[in-house]
């Protein structure tokens, strides 16, 4: 009788993302399809994001299309009047691992007195690179976890090859050549060099350095759990194949937001659904879009996180309008670093900017931005969100990678998908007029044929039949049987 009950009980998943933007956006897409799915979903956030996420999203409209669906937060462990943008990754992480594991664990502990309304947790689907929060947690809890890995197939791949590449003296880099070939790591043999493994190896001693052996012991930690899901698809099928021989199951659904929006298609209104934005967007770029000729524009954005120097800032202001391209330019209150509030200063060269072919705002949609017919190229700091909005729209890109993943991801646009130019450990104007010229007029013939062909791979990944339908249908049912054992 028991049994007959619980086969028809709808599974109750916990999301935690870790506490950036790039990674609650893909988590919150994931959330919404388990929703759409009659899932329970309590998806929690540190306080500060919390807030942020709700004063961004219509709630009322959002809890009647997902009446199962709860938003839960715990401390940070950081000051609430701290700056974020100025804050280090060790920062965050020791504040999580003293305040937010046991928050974390007091949570569970309460979401697992089951009521009328909501049922035990069924499983956890926590950040790939929070388990030093989550895993010591949910073994002791009997609650399975499953990592969602914010960054691509490749970036995990290689951070199982660095401890070797660390004992062969390979890393920190020995000499000055960045563009020696990096040897040791299968499947990447062919392309791959010093400067564009990821940025934690950029290091002057491997010992000392806090960021690279914290994500090594993250990504062996991964495997611990009971699977992996992660925002990709058959562009990087040889890695994920790789990937099998550390996890015995891996979910491959992405491109995430595209995702949502195949299997989703009634709440594609901002009212009745949320993609984890903390920022307030400036949807007036899209009527200056709507006045452009197609494919004209360079949309350029470096993402919620990226830094710029005044230098660098100096150098690619120069090198778009000395392109003689339109293009529309995101520029942060924080982008420039070390001076808060500096972005108001190119915000005022925006006055009369429809006449100079230009626009500015603080932020874009970038979605609907890149999906505009009048957008013809994308010069972006190479994050996996933005490349896989890049790819999904079919748009070309230069990449100018800074930190993290951001250096292996602009290798592979330029090197394997050949969909975009990559422009890393580069500050230099006329460059960066060349390569906008390229990515609009020069090469843009040869380069679309690759783009359009990615672009086809990920729509029919998405699209009913395609793989990562099908894998997201695989991954629900392995959590409803899940719901049936408690």
């Amino acid at each position: 009788m028991i049994r007959m009950e619980r086969s028809h009980v709808n599974p109750h998943v916990v999301l935690l993302p870790y506490p950036l933007q790039g990674h609650i956006k893909p988590m919150m897409s994931l959330a919404e399809l388990l929703g759409s799915a009659n899932f329970q979903v309590t998806f929690v956030n540190t306080n500060h994001n919390h807030d942020l996420l709700l004063r961004n999203t219509d709630i009322t409209s959002f809890c009647n299309r997902f009446p199962n669906f709860q938003f839960r937060s715990i401390p940070s462990g950081l000051p609430a009047n701290v700056i974020r943008s100025g804050l280090t990754a060790k920062d965050v992480f020791d504040a999580m691992k003293a305040m937010s594991k046991p928050a974390f664990r007091d949570l569970l502990i309460s979401l697992g007195e089951e009521t009328e309304q909501r049922q035990r947790p069924t499983c956890v689907i926590a950040d790939g690179i929070l388990c030093f929060l989550t895993l010591d947690v949910s073994e002791e809890l009997q609650i399975p976890l499953l990592a969602l890995r914010t960054h691509n197939a490749s970036y995990s791949w290689i951070y199982f090859h660095l401890p070797k590449l660390i004992e062969d003296g390979h890393i920190p880099f020995l000499d000055e050549n960045m563009d020696k070939p990096v040897a040791g790591i299968p499947g990447f043999e062919n392309f791959l060099r010093n400067r564009d493994l990821p940025g934690t190896c950029r290091v002057k001693t491997s010992d000392d350095d806090y960021l690279l052996q914290f994500f090594i012991g993250e990504t062996f930690a991964m495997t611990r759990a009971s699977a992996l899901i992660l925002n990709t698809f058959e562009i990087e099928a040889p890695v994920v194949s790789l990937l099998g021989s550390h996890f015995t199951k891996i979910y491959t659904i992405g491109p995430l937001h595209k995702l949502r929006k195949s299997r989703m298609k009634d709440i594609n209104s901002p009212s009745v659904s949320s993609s984890g934005i903390l920022q307030k967007e400036d949807t007036s770029c899209m009527t200056w879009l709507n006045s452009q000729p197609p494919k004209s524009v360079l949309y350029v954005s470096f993402g919620s996180l990226v830094g710029l120097t005044r230098e660098q800032m100096s150098e690619l202001w120069h090198g778009l309008v000395n392109s003689g391209q339109r293009f529309l330019l995101v520029v942060r209150p924080d982008l420039i670093l070390g001076e808060p509030g500096a972005g108001a200063t190119p915000l005022a060269q925006n006055k009369g900017t429809e006449e100079r072919n230009r626009f500015i705002v603080s932020w874009a949609p970038q979605e609907e931005v890149l999906a505009h017919p009048a957008v013809g190229g994308f010069l972006t700091h190479g994050g996996w969100n933005s490349t896989l909005e890049g790819i999904v729209a079919g748009v070309p890109m230069i990449c100018w990678p800074q930190f993290s993943d951001q250096f292996v991801n602009s290798r592979c646009v330029s090197e394997v998908w050949k969909i975009g130019f990559d422009m890393k450990d580069t500050c230099d104007g006329s460059i960066i007029e060349k390569l906008v010229r390229d990515l609009m007029e020069n090469k843009r013939e040869e380069i679309m044929g690759s783009t359009d062909r990615v672009a086809t791979m990920a729509h029919d990944a998405v699209n009913e039949g395609g793989s990562s339908y099908r894998n997201l249908d695989g991954l629900i049912e392995d959590i409803r049987l899940m719901a049936r054992k408690i």
